[in-house]
Protein backbone atom coordinates (compact mmCIF):
# COMPACT_ATOMS: atom_id res chain seq x y z
CA UNK A 1 0.00 0.00 0.00
CA UNK A 2 1.19 3.80 -1.11
CA UNK A 3 1.87 6.08 1.79
CA UNK A 4 -0.62 8.13 2.78
CA UNK A 5 -0.24 11.81 2.84
CA UNK A 6 -1.79 13.05 6.21
CA UNK A 7 -3.34 15.97 4.44
CA UNK A 8 -5.72 13.40 3.35
CA UNK A 9 -7.64 12.97 6.75
CA UNK A 10 -9.87 15.93 7.49
CA UNK A 11 -8.61 16.14 11.32
CA UNK A 12 -8.62 19.61 13.15
CA UNK A 13 -5.57 18.81 14.99
CA UNK A 14 -2.40 18.43 12.68
CA UNK A 15 -1.14 16.36 15.31
CA UNK A 16 -3.84 13.86 15.28
CA UNK A 17 -4.03 14.01 11.27
CA UNK A 18 0.00 13.05 11.58
CA UNK A 19 -1.17 10.19 14.10
CA UNK A 20 -3.71 8.70 11.84
CA UNK A 21 -1.11 8.71 8.96
CA UNK A 22 1.41 6.95 10.35
CA UNK A 23 -1.23 3.99 11.15
CA UNK A 24 -2.29 3.94 7.98
CA UNK A 25 1.50 3.54 6.63
CA UNK A 26 2.59 1.03 8.91
CA UNK A 27 2.73 -2.66 7.33
CA UNK A 28 1.01 -4.34 10.42
CA UNK A 29 -1.77 -1.96 10.89
CA UNK A 30 -4.97 -2.52 9.14
CA UNK A 31 -8.59 -1.18 8.78
CA UNK A 32 -11.69 -3.66 9.24
CA UNK A 33 -11.83 -4.03 5.78
CA UNK A 34 -8.42 -4.28 5.18
CA UNK A 35 -8.18 -7.24 7.87
CA UNK A 36 -11.32 -9.18 6.94
CA UNK A 37 -10.15 -9.23 3.56
CA UNK A 38 -6.50 -10.38 5.13
CA UNK A 39 -8.48 -13.69 6.22
CA UNK A 40 -10.07 -14.12 3.12
CA UNK A 41 -6.76 -14.67 1.43
CA UNK A 42 -5.59 -16.77 4.55
CA UNK A 43 -5.16 -14.63 7.35
CA UNK A 44 -2.28 -15.87 9.62
CA UNK A 45 -3.82 -18.08 12.73
CA UNK A 46 -3.97 -15.61 15.98
CA UNK A 47 -3.70 -16.58 19.54
CA UNK A 48 -4.44 -13.74 21.72
CA UNK A 49 -6.64 -10.48 21.46
CA UNK A 50 -6.51 -7.47 23.43
CA UNK A 51 -10.22 -5.33 23.22
CA UNK A 52 -9.70 -1.89 23.91
CA UNK A 53 -6.40 -1.59 23.14
CA UNK A 54 -5.43 1.45 23.67
CA UNK A 55 -1.69 2.30 22.39
CA UNK A 56 -1.62 -1.54 21.95
CA UNK A 57 1.93 -1.38 24.32
CA UNK A 58 0.35 -4.27 26.87
CA UNK A 59 -0.06 -6.63 23.72
CA UNK A 60 3.38 -5.65 22.29
CA UNK A 61 4.80 -6.77 25.45
CA UNK A 62 3.08 -10.02 25.50
CA UNK A 63 4.15 -10.55 21.73
CA UNK A 64 7.62 -9.76 22.84
CA UNK A 65 7.25 -12.48 25.61
CA UNK A 66 5.84 -15.04 23.78
CA UNK A 67 6.96 -15.19 20.06
CA UNK A 68 5.79 -18.51 19.42
CA UNK A 69 1.70 -16.92 19.21
CA UNK A 70 -0.06 -14.15 17.39
CA UNK A 71 -1.45 -11.08 18.81
CA UNK A 72 -4.13 -8.76 17.95
CA UNK A 73 -4.46 -5.46 19.78
CA UNK A 74 -8.25 -3.60 18.25
CA UNK A 75 -9.32 -0.64 18.87
CA UNK A 76 -11.12 1.91 17.70
CA UNK A 77 -8.67 4.81 17.50
CA UNK A 78 -6.14 4.92 14.97
CA UNK A 79 -3.94 7.41 16.42
CA UNK A 80 -3.76 5.52 19.87
CA UNK A 81 -2.78 2.11 17.68
CA UNK A 82 0.09 3.75 16.08
CA UNK A 83 2.11 4.05 19.04
CA UNK A 84 2.14 0.35 19.62
CA UNK A 85 2.40 -0.86 16.05
CA UNK A 86 5.71 1.40 15.43
CA UNK A 87 7.61 -0.01 19.41
CA UNK A 88 6.74 -3.14 17.58
CA UNK A 89 8.40 -2.45 14.62
CA UNK A 90 11.24 -0.79 16.47
CA UNK A 91 11.79 -4.30 18.58
CA UNK A 92 11.53 -6.17 15.64
CA UNK A 93 8.22 -8.32 16.39
CA UNK A 94 6.52 -9.53 13.45
CA UNK A 95 4.18 -11.75 15.69
CA UNK A 96 1.83 -8.75 16.69
CA UNK A 97 -0.95 -7.05 14.66
CA UNK A 98 -2.97 -3.78 14.94
CA UNK A 99 -6.66 -3.04 13.67
CA UNK A 100 -9.21 -0.54 13.64
CA UNK A 101 -12.33 -1.78 14.14
CA UNK A 102 -15.10 -1.14 17.18
CA UNK A 103 -15.56 -3.62 20.08
CA UNK A 104 -19.21 -4.81 18.97
CA UNK A 105 -17.49 -6.18 15.54
CA UNK A 106 -15.12 -8.71 17.26
CA UNK A 107 -16.66 -11.42 16.06
CA UNK A 108 -16.53 -10.81 12.36
CA UNK A 109 -12.60 -10.12 12.77
CA UNK A 110 -11.95 -13.69 13.63
CA UNK A 111 -12.62 -17.19 13.71
CA UNK A 112 -15.45 -19.04 15.56
CA UNK A 113 -13.58 -21.33 18.30
CA UNK A 114 -10.01 -20.07 17.38
CA UNK A 115 -8.54 -18.05 20.21
CA UNK A 116 -6.86 -19.01 23.47
CA UNK A 117 -7.38 -15.55 24.94
CA UNK A 118 -9.27 -12.47 24.93
CA UNK A 119 -7.97 -9.44 27.28
CA UNK A 120 -10.22 -6.47 28.46
CA UNK A 121 -8.13 -4.18 29.72
CA UNK A 122 -9.17 -1.17 31.75
CA UNK A 123 -12.47 -0.61 29.34
CA UNK A 124 -14.92 2.27 29.58
CA UNK A 125 -17.36 1.32 32.76
CA UNK A 126 -20.18 3.15 31.62
CA UNK A 127 -21.59 3.78 35.35
CA UNK A 128 -25.04 5.17 34.50
CA UNK A 129 -27.16 2.05 34.57
CA UNK A 130 -28.86 3.05 31.27
CA UNK A 131 -25.58 2.62 29.84
CA UNK A 132 -24.93 -0.48 30.92
CA UNK A 133 -25.67 -2.37 27.52
CA UNK A 134 -22.42 -0.36 26.28
CA UNK A 135 -19.99 -2.13 29.17
CA UNK A 136 -17.88 -4.72 27.50
CA UNK A 137 -18.99 -7.74 29.79
CA UNK A 138 -22.41 -7.28 29.44
CA UNK A 139 -23.69 -10.53 28.23
CA UNK A 140 -24.09 -9.09 24.70
CA UNK A 141 -20.21 -8.84 24.79
CA UNK A 142 -19.71 -12.04 26.58
CA UNK A 143 -21.56 -14.15 24.74
CA UNK A 144 -19.46 -12.71 21.67
CA UNK A 145 -16.19 -14.00 23.42
CA UNK A 146 -17.76 -17.40 24.17
CA UNK A 147 -17.91 -17.75 20.13
CA UNK A 148 -14.33 -16.28 19.45
CA UNK A 149 -12.79 -18.38 22.38
CA UNK A 150 -11.05 -22.47 21.95
CA UNK A 151 -12.65 -24.81 24.09
CA UNK A 152 -9.58 -24.00 26.73
CA UNK A 153 -9.22 -20.58 26.31
CA UNK A 154 -9.61 -17.93 28.93
CA UNK A 155 -11.22 -14.69 28.76
CA UNK A 156 -9.13 -12.02 31.06
CA UNK A 157 -9.71 -8.84 32.37
CA UNK A 158 -8.05 -6.24 34.35
CA UNK A 159 -9.74 -3.06 35.66
CA UNK A 160 -9.28 -0.69 38.49
CA UNK A 161 -12.95 0.73 38.75
CA UNK A 162 -14.47 -1.92 41.79
CA UNK A 163 -17.93 -1.39 40.84
CA UNK A 164 -17.53 -1.86 37.06
CA UNK A 165 -15.00 -5.00 38.13
CA UNK A 166 -17.78 -6.75 41.10
CA UNK A 167 -20.41 -6.15 37.88
CA UNK A 168 -18.31 -7.58 35.91
CA UNK A 169 -18.15 -11.11 37.79
CA UNK A 170 -21.85 -10.82 38.47
CA UNK A 171 -22.73 -10.90 34.66
CA UNK A 172 -19.77 -13.81 34.23
CA UNK A 173 -21.08 -16.15 36.66
CA UNK A 174 -25.12 -15.18 35.32
CA UNK A 175 -24.20 -16.22 32.32
CA UNK A 176 -22.25 -19.71 32.76
CA UNK A 177 -18.48 -18.40 32.91
CA UNK A 178 -16.55 -20.34 35.58
CA UNK A 179 -13.76 -17.82 37.38
CA UNK A 180 -10.20 -19.26 37.69
CA UNK A 181 -8.45 -16.58 38.93
CA UNK A 182 -9.44 -13.98 40.77
CA UNK A 183 -7.51 -10.89 42.42
CA UNK A 184 -8.68 -7.48 44.16
CA UNK A 185 -5.22 -5.94 44.40
CA UNK A 186 -3.25 -8.00 41.28
CA UNK A 187 0.21 -6.76 41.76
CA UNK A 188 0.51 -7.45 45.07
CA UNK A 189 -0.90 -11.27 44.25
CA UNK A 190 1.41 -14.03 43.20
CA UNK A 191 -0.57 -14.84 39.81
CA UNK A 192 1.77 -14.29 36.80
CA UNK A 193 4.02 -11.64 35.62
CA UNK A 194 2.91 -11.70 32.27
CA UNK A 195 -0.63 -10.16 34.00
CA UNK A 196 1.29 -7.41 35.44
CA UNK A 197 2.39 -5.98 32.60
CA UNK A 198 1.11 -2.33 32.58
CA UNK A 199 -0.75 -0.93 29.98
CA UNK A 200 -0.26 2.61 29.14
CA UNK A 201 -3.79 3.62 31.20
CA UNK A 202 -2.55 1.21 33.98
CA UNK A 203 0.87 3.40 34.45
CA UNK A 204 -0.70 6.65 34.83
CA UNK A 205 -3.46 5.75 37.83
CA UNK A 206 -1.43 2.92 39.57
CA UNK A 207 0.86 6.37 40.70
CA UNK A 208 -2.64 7.61 42.12
CA UNK A 209 -2.92 4.87 44.20
CA UNK A 210 -5.71 3.49 42.50
CA UNK A 211 -5.75 -0.72 42.26
CA UNK A 212 -5.74 -3.22 39.54
CA UNK A 213 -8.65 -6.01 39.90
CA UNK A 214 -7.83 -9.27 38.06
CA UNK A 215 -9.88 -11.90 36.66
CA UNK A 216 -9.30 -14.31 34.44
CA UNK A 217 -13.02 -16.78 32.96
CA UNK A 218 -13.48 -19.60 31.41
CA UNK A 219 -16.46 -20.86 29.88
CA UNK A 220 -17.38 -24.83 29.41
CA UNK A 221 -19.59 -25.32 26.73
Amino acid sequence: MADIDPDQFIITRKRKKYKFAKFANAQNCFEFDEWRQRDEHGRAHIDVVEIGAGTGLFVVELAARHPGRRFVAVDVKADRLQKGAYEAIERGLDNVYFVRARADQIDQLFDAKSLWAIWLTFSDPYPKKRAAGRRMTHPTFLAKYQQLLAPDGGFYIKHDNPDFFKWSLEQLVATGWTIDELSFDLHESNLSDDYKILTTYEQRWLGEGRITQFARAKHLD
